[in-house]
């Protein structure tokens, strides 16, 4: 239960549900057409394929399941505990995200199917490397819990438990920093192309930067 929102927490969860908005809605314009920011609907097109005999289809759905996987595990090893804390290596994984998606910049640029699995290994690094805070879960990458949350919290409200304002401030700010990502990855893929995803890279990069400094800050005082 978040009694008191740090702004690096806020900032941070909205500036990289900003940058999942981007990818994913990049990455479904694509010439591969897959979401890479959730596993869901991939999982669903893999069984599909499974059950239809579209073996190039599984192998590619499959193997961005596996990439997301391989991200979190990453994450796992470089973050280790899922409560988000000042102090952490959240800027070493960002730096490693970043590479991800200059990467697969690359890799989109070429029509290589890579492309989608860096995407979604960068995704992947993201989603685990914020779990929780304060007993909330926190997610960057997808809505579903989010949404879920959010209305949780106003089912409460109408029936006179009170309202986390705190909590709902961070969910809300969430789901419309990926709605406006995704806005803007449209945008940026129809006026740039693929080179729209180093905008994505850009932006990791400068997130572990800012990290960096407010972790600076935060020694210093």
């Amino acid at each position: 239960m978040i009694r008191q929102l740090p702004v690096w927490v806020l900032a941070g969860s909205v500036m990289l549900a900003l940058n999942a908005g981007f990818i994913n809605s990049v990455a479904l314009l694509s010439f591969a057409n897959n979401a890479v920011s959730h596993v869901t609907g991939t999982a669903t097109i893999a069984a599909d394929a499974l059950v239809s005999g579209r073996s190039e289809v599984l192998f590619h759905t499959a193997s961005i399941l596996l990439s997301f996987v391989i991200g979190a595990i990453i994450s796992g090893i470089i973050v280790g505990n899922e409560a988000l804390q000042l102090g952490r290596r959240y800027g070493l994984a960002l730096t490693i995200e970043a590479f991800l998606l200059f990467f697969a910049w690359y890799a989109f640029r070429t029509d290589h199917m890579s492309a989608e699995w860096l995407a979604s290994a960068a995704c992947g690094l993201q989603n685990a490397m914020v779990a929780t805070y304060s007993g909330s879960v926190i997610r960057t990458t997808h809505l579903t819990g989010i949404v879920s949350d959010i209305g949780s919290a106003l089912g409460n409200f109408f029936a006179g438990r009170g309202l986390l304002r705190q909590q709902l401030l961070l969910q809300l700010s969430i789901f419309l920093a990926f709605i406006m990502g995704a806005a803007a990855g449209t945008l940026g893929f129809q006026q740039l192309g693929y080179d729209a995803v180093l905008i994505n890279g850009i932006w990791v990069a400068l997130v572990s930067v800012g990290y960096a400094v407010v972790l600076l800050r935060s020694v210093r005082t």
